[in-house]
């Protein structure tokens, strides 16, 4: 049910930034209300609805959902709700009494229950045997602090030293190049271009990562993504990827990533084509004074569309500071 599967994403997996960590998982209350605006919006989906707090006066709440692609995937679109829609819906509220701020475990309009199941629950996952297709992020493959004992410069220390997640990029609606975009919580859908040409893409990621199969392919102008050749070397893939420009957080939480940047990138398939280990090498001297590896996990899943919506600095604003302003 959503309930279950919401509550068990805000409660684990989105608590170390600001927004859905202000939600007291002891005040779980239910409440019925216009709708006054549903934006369906990267980083997350926010409902905002007019109606009756414990004293009785109306007042417009926000609702927290989960990004939009988590939220297709339990039947939900830009379309589920409607300014005028009377809705109920269940969720923990803020831990602040006083605010109208919420997050949602199942909503109900004209007495039926809005997305309450995964769709496509009943469809098999496909294994891959070329590494195409959708896949999520394996467990405990995210983190929201900088990953401690990086060999940094005094540069690279300096933006760790000085950590706040009011930096994100996210806040202007940025969205990092690779390393960090192929960890981020979103789906990844892989497939050929043509035989020459791999094509990654994310949900919620501006433009496409191109992998050129051919050795002699040419990059154009620098760019956040990078221009990336790759070849399959004992049926792995290898991409090597360079000519980026200046990107904040661009090789891992906190940490900025130069023009200098490089990654080489191993990618294996693993458990029978059910999930796909991932090597990260990443060379920047500007923020690194060695080369760094680390690894990351994808998993199968359904294969489906990419999520496409579009960030607005409203949404960033409550994603990160869950609609609190700097005076409280």
């Amino acid at each position: 049910m959503i309930a279950g599967m919401l509550f068990a994403m805000q409660a684990t997996t989105v608590l170390g930034h600001h927004s859905h960590a202000s939600l007291d998982s002891n005040d779980v209350r239910v409440v019925s209300g216009v709708v006054t605006s549903y934006s369906w919006t990267y980083p997350h989906v926010y409902i905002k609805v007019e109606a009756p707090n414990l004293s009785g006066n109306v007042v417009e709440y926000g609702i927290e959902l989960i990004h939009p692609g988590g939220m297709s995937a339990r039947g939900w679109d830009k379309d589920t709700f409607k300014p005028g829609d009377r809705i109920t819906w269940e969720g923990r509220h803020d831990r602040n009494k006083s605010r109208a701020y919420a997050g949602l475990e199942w909503a109900e309009r004209n007495g039926v229950r809005v997305g309450q199941d995964m769709q496509g629950n009943d469809q098999p996952i496909i294994p891959s045997s070329d590494f195409t297709g959708m896949w999520n992020r394996g467990p405990n493959q995210f983190t929201y602090t900088p990953p401690p004992g990086w060999p940094l410069t005094e540069r690279g220390q300096a933006l760790v030293d000085g950590f706040s997640e009011d930096q994100n990029p996210i806040l202007e609606c940025n969205d990092p190049g690779p390393p960090k975009s192929m960890t981020l919580p979103y789906t990844h859908l892989v497939s050929y271009q043509d035989d020459k040409t791999l094509i990654i893409e994310r949900d919620m990621m501006e433009g496409s990562r191109v992998i050129h199969l051919d050795q002699n392919s040419q990059p154009g102008p620098p760019s956040k993504l990078g221009h990336s050749i790759g070849w399959f070397e004992n049926g792995d893939l290898i991409i090597e990827t360079s000519g980026f420009t200046p990107d904040l957080w661009g090789t891992h939480t906190g940490i900025d990533s130069s023009e200098q940047k490089h990654i080489r990138e191993r990618l294996r398939l693993v458990d029978n084509g059910l999930g796909i280990d991932i090597e990260i090498t990443i060379t920047d001297p500007v923020y690194l004074h060695e080369p760094k590896t680390f690894t990351h996990r994808w998993i199968k899943t359904i294969d489906r569309e990419v999520i496409r919506a579009p960030c607005t600095l409203e949404s960033a604003k409550l994603f990160i500071e869950a609609g609190y302003s700097v005076e409280e």
